[in-house]
Parts: C-alpha cells; structure tokens; sequence
C-alpha cells in the first residue's frame, strides 16, 4: 500500500510546475524577466497579477496544513497515512531525505556549470536563493514554535510544519523558475524531489501529513516571494554613483539572526 501512495502522490506533486506555469498570461514570462547580467528594473502590473495567481496552490496547500491541527477529519487523514506509510513500511530509518531536500537547488548550479544555463547570473540567483531559505527557514522555526505540534514519534512537539519539506520544495520551485524557459521538466524533476522527501519525512514517522503539505506550502510560497521582493531589494541598496552594485541581506543560521553583504562590480 506504501508503494501505491507514493505512486500516486508523486505524479500528483509533479504535476505542480505545469499548474503553476499555466497560470502565467500569454504575454508575460513566469516571474520577472532578468537580463543576461543583472535582474530587472521594473515589475509590470501584469507581473504583479501574475504573482498573486502563484499565491493560490502554496496558500491551499498551507489552509490544509494548518486546518488538520484541529479538524477531526483531516486528523483522521494524518493518522490513515501514518499507518499506511510507517506502520505498513519496512520500519527502517532512511537518511537520504537529510540531502536530498538541498537537491534541486544544488543541481542548479550544477546545470550553470555544464552550461545550460538558467534565467539569472551567478549573484542573481544565489540572492534570491538565499532569500527565499530566509523566509522559508524563519517562518517554519517561529512556526513551529508557536503550534507546539507533537511528532508522530512523539520524540518532541516541532512537528508542524516540516522543514525538510519546506527546504526540498523551496529548492524544488527555485528549479522551476531558473529553467522554466528551457524546460518544463526540470521543475517537474525538482519537483519529484521534493515529494520523495516529504514521503520519506512519514516513512521515518517524523512528520504527519499535514506537516509535509503544509511544508510544500511554505517552501513554494518562498521562493515566489524573494523572486518578486528581490528587484526592490537591490534597487535599494544599490549604489548609482558607481560601477558596482552592494546588496545586504538578513541571514538565519542555527537559531541565530544577522546581515551578510553581496557586493557585485559591473
């Protein structure tokens, strides 16, 4: 029965990019649209309208999550897949899941460095990456915090929602919008990554399945945001009296909060 779930939830998820990329207009690439050096000026109203399109599948995803901490039936669901995912599983614990959810993001710079190359340069991308994981990353902790959700394992009460899901999907939709351009299917492996972590959260009974849903939930919504906050961002710090572009950042590391500097010359 495990195999048969995640049959079906895998083609599910994988789905994702192309739902999100058929909401993008005729007339506008999926999120802003970079220069082969430096991201864009402007943000288009058509752009902004399309960004709040995007908020519909990462907001469902994080009402459902959020919902199952207290609705009798949605529990029920939690406690269906628990059976159905640990308690028929082989009862092993696998690790995989610890890096497998950095995956997507890492083969990114992994397909620059073979030379296909995505929608941003080098600093570009690993701005908005990095702030897509400070979003992402703060939200889960204070989260996480705040619900005092218990493990299926009952090993402590930081269950909801799952981070690893958060990182793996976060990375997956970094994926899909680097490449959409050159190929849908890059989001859908990426994608299919992030699923196959948040199925291994429940099979090692670390996360109900409110947890992962709600996860992939936050992750994507993360990922959007720093896509469409970033240009702001740089623009604000960005000094027009010289050649070079400084950028500072808020920074989330084991529990501690800080500010790291990107400076880019022309």
């Amino acid at each position: 029965m495990c195999k048969k779930i995640l049959c079906l939830l895998l083609p599910l998820v994988a789905l994702l990019p192309r739902i999100l990329l058929a909401q993008q207009p005729d007339t506008v690439v999926a999120g802003p649209t970079f220069q082969s050096d430096s991201v864009f000026h402007h943000q288009p109203a058509n752009v902004k309208r399309h960004y709040r399109g995007l908020l519909l599948v990462p907001a469902t995803f994080i009402v459902y999550g959020a919902a199952s901490l207290g609705l009798h039936d949605l529990k029920t669901v939690n406690n269906h897949f628990k059976e159905e995912v640990y308690l028929e599983g082989d009862g092993k614990m696998h690790h995989i899941d610890n890096y497998l959810q950095y995956a997507p993001g890492l083969l990114v710079y992994g397909l620059n460095l073979a030379g296909i190359k995505g929608k941003n340069n080098f600093v570009d991308r690993t701005a908005i990456y990095a702030m897509a994981n400070i979003i992402m990353g703060s939200t889960v902790t204070v989260t996480k915090h705040l619900t005092h959700e218990t493990r299926p394992d009952g090993s402590n009460d930081l269950s909801f929602p799952s981070g690893h899901t958060a990182t793996a999907f976060a990375a997956a939709e970094f994926m899909r919008k680097e490449y959409q351009d050159v190929s849908v299917w890059y989001g859908v492996a990426g994608y299919a990554m992030a699923a196959t972590t948040g199925y291994l959260r429940m099979s090692n009974n670390r996360h109900w399945f409110g947890d992962i849903v709600a996860g992939a939930g936050v992750g994507i919504l993360s990922t959007n945001l720093a896509y469409y906050l970033y240009p702001s961002v740089k623009r604000m710090f960005r000094n027009k009296q010289s050649d070079m572009a400084n950028m500072i950042l808020p920074t989330y590391q084991q529990g501690a909060f800080g500010l790291s500097m990107v400076h880019a010359f022309k």
